[in-house]
């Protein structure tokens, strides 16, 4: 597979390319299913192919096959390099990429217990495991769907600029959707996932059964002791869980690079982002938004991108003013900078695109109970069941699922479905402190024409955000 991406790059160049990559992919892994605590089935992953890019007179061309051959190979770079050329006829202005310093590097995450070890019998266990805990809290859940995923990730990619990076990155996850139906009502905990980069010992570690089983209880007493949330402004204490879904949505998306300059106008969505508003305030002084691909064992987790460039953390937002956008070489270029390793693409015949890898809110100087004290009145919401956004990713809104009165301060009681609507400037206007501990929660961030799912993180800390309109 080396000589075939150093053979892809050395046709292009020869066939005209100003500018070549070439990347291998190959996927193995498995995954299982339980509904209702009966197995539905195994399922066996083994995809391999080859993605190529270039870069002919300002025009970009992608291409890829699945059979490695030089053949095959050869003629998806043929392919490439003559959509390059249509594609330079046609735009307004070239594409050119940003100047960076490429590396020939070899990384691994290793496994402590490796899953290509652990038959398809003790996965399932694990699933069984979650149900045996969450019936054993008495509380009737009469749907419950269970899913266990591995998958080992390996890349080869070398550019004409001279990247070569090779990486094998194992990724295990879990998930649940489990239904709560007590006193006549039904409450959902819909599709928690648990996952990481690395071995079976991060999921055992973890030990989601034990977050299905707090999901189970607190849903209960939702039903049981719900009541209605105050309405109007009040002070809401937001959960990492919810911190992490509004950064991801209001701060990571609309930073995308390609989003600010229009090229997922018509697929994902626009930005309300400017290029000018670097160094803009958007938030209090207690925020700070860190994206971050090289948390180790993180979901999102990568040491070089897609285009060969080293990662990094990026500072989205420090201390409340916008200083960083996500970008791969091309915006890069345009926006006079160096890129900041943001092009990841989900398989081998996908291009590279800007996306985000871990997005969180970064902590602060408080402890959870300081947060809480200081409220005569307010919510605390730790998990939510629907979110929507706008495509400019400004008017949004977020509904509690599990979530509590904060009264003198004390948390008390469940309440119903809380409802924040708000700007993205005014939900982080509104922060006025962020605990001291971090917590991450895994998704799976869509964007894209075709269609690429792609592993993250989200989370942070506690946030306080004093005086937002809550209603219900």
């Amino acid at each position: 597979m080396h000589e075939l991406v150093e053979f892809a790059v050395e046709k292009a160049l020869e066939l005209g390319a100003d500018y070549a990559e070439a990347r291998f992919e190959e996927k193995n892994g498995t995954s299982l299913a339980m509904k209702n605590g009966s197995p539905e089935g195994l399922e066996v992953l083994a995809d391999r192919g080859i993605g190529v890019r270039v870069l002919v007179g300002g025009g970009m061309g992608f291409a890829s096959t699945n059979v490695l051959t030089k053949e095959s190979v050869a003629e998806a770079v043929k392919k490439a390099v003559k959509l390059a050329k249509s594609a330079s006829r046609v735009r307004n202005e070239p594409i050119r990429f940003s100047e960076e310093d490429f590396h020939s590097v070899y990384y691994e995450v290793k496994m402590r217990k490796d899953f290509r070890d652990v038959s398809p019998e003790e996965k399932l266990e694990l699933l069984r495991k979650i149900e045996e805990e969450v019936k054993g809290t008495g509380v009737n859940v009469p749907m419950r769907y269970l899913s266990y995923s591995d998958q080992i990730w390996h890349k080869i990619m070398a550019n004409s600029d001279g990247a070569f990076i090779e990486s094998i990155i194992p990724r295990v996850s879990m998930m649940y959707n489990l239904v709560v139906f007590e006193n006549g009502q039904m409450e959902q905990a819909p599709f928690v996932e648990r996952a990481f980069s690395g071995g079976l010992e991060l999921i055992e570690k973890d030990e989601p059964w034990k977050w299905a089983v707090k999901d189970v209880k607190a849903l209960k007493r939702l039903i049981y002791e719900g009541k209605k949330p105050p309405e109007g402004k009040i002070d809401l204490v937001i959960s990492p869980e919810v911190a992490g879904i509004a950064v991801h949505e209001s701060v990571g998306h609309p930073y995308e690079a390609d989003r600010i300059f229009g090229r997922e106008a018509a697929q994902a969505g626009e930005s309300f982002v400017k290029p000018d508003m670097l160094g803009e305030r958007i938030g209090s002084e207690a925020v700070t938004v860190i994206e971050d691909p090289t948390i180790p064992n993180s979901w999102g987790f990568y040491l070089y991108d897609d285009e060969g460039v080293k990662a990094r953390p990026r500072y989205l937002i420090k201390d409340g003013i916008i200083t960083e956008f996500l970008t791969n070489r091309e915006y890069a270029y345009k926006l006079g900078q160096r890129s900041n390793a943001a092009a990841r693409a989900i398989n081998y015949n996908r291009e590279p695109i800007v996306r985000m890898a871990n997005t969180y809110l970064a902590p602060g100087d408080y402890s959870f109970e300081e947060l809480i004290e200081e409220v005569k009145l307010g919510v605390y919401m730790v998990s939510f069941n629907e979110w929507n956004i706008d495509d400019r990713r400004y008017q949004q809104r977020y509904i509690g699922s599990e979530a509590y009165l904060i009264e003198n301060g004390e948390i008390k009681h469940p309440v119903r479905r809380p409802i924040l609507e708000i700007t993205t400037r005014a939900l982080w206007s509104s922060v006025d402190a962020v605990g001291r501990e971090v917590e991450f929660y895994p998704g799976t961030c869509g964007k894209g024409e075709p269609g690429q799912g792609i592993p993250v993180w989200m989370g942070g800390a506690h946030a306080r955000l004093r005086d937002i309109p809550l209603r219900y």
